[in-house]
């Protein structure tokens, strides 16, 4: 069984746990980092508490705020960690075959239940194409440390 870490901020909270019984009938074991209630929480906490699972336990994450814009920022703080917003299918797909992301990035407020559903269904079933996307990913892997 593959395993997957969530995390969430308050407004996200109630969405992360309507997309369990999804995700794990997709055969996922859940690291769930957070929050646990709807009691006003910092998406940043849980972005680097999810990003630490991700980069340690050689992951990939699910991270749900609002909008999903917080969590991306967050996110992408870390060294290692390559996520994107997506916000459409299409978002999810060619944020793994162009730009192997390992967290994807969601907005509860911006879709739905179902279309959080199909935008994981997408982001599961596609996978890295390298070739030139490595060599671009390579020119920003290290790029936070040079300015």
């Amino acid at each position: 069984m593959k395993k997957i870490v969530i995390g969430s901020d308050h407004a996200a909270f109630e969405m992360k746990e309507a997309l369990k019984g999804f995700l794990q009938s997709k055969n996922l074991e859940l690291i769930d980092v957070g929050t646990y209630s709807l009691d006003r929480a910092d998406y940043p906490d849980y972005a680097k508490k999810l990003c630490h699972e991700v980069i340690h336990q050689n992951l990939e994450g699910i991270l749900i705020c609002g909008s999903g814009i917080g969590v991306s920022m967050a996110a992408n703080r870390f060294k290692g960690i390559r996520a994107a917003l997506c916000r459409s299918p299409h978002d999810a797909e060619m944020s793994r075959k162009h730009n192997n992301a390992n967290v994807i990035c969601l907005g509860s407020r911006f879709n739905t239940q179902k279309e959080i559903e199909a935008i994981l269904e997408s982001w599961f079933t596609h996978t890295f194409e390298g070739g030139r996307h490595s060599e671009r990913l390579a020119k920003f892997e290290n790029s936070g440390e040079e300015c």
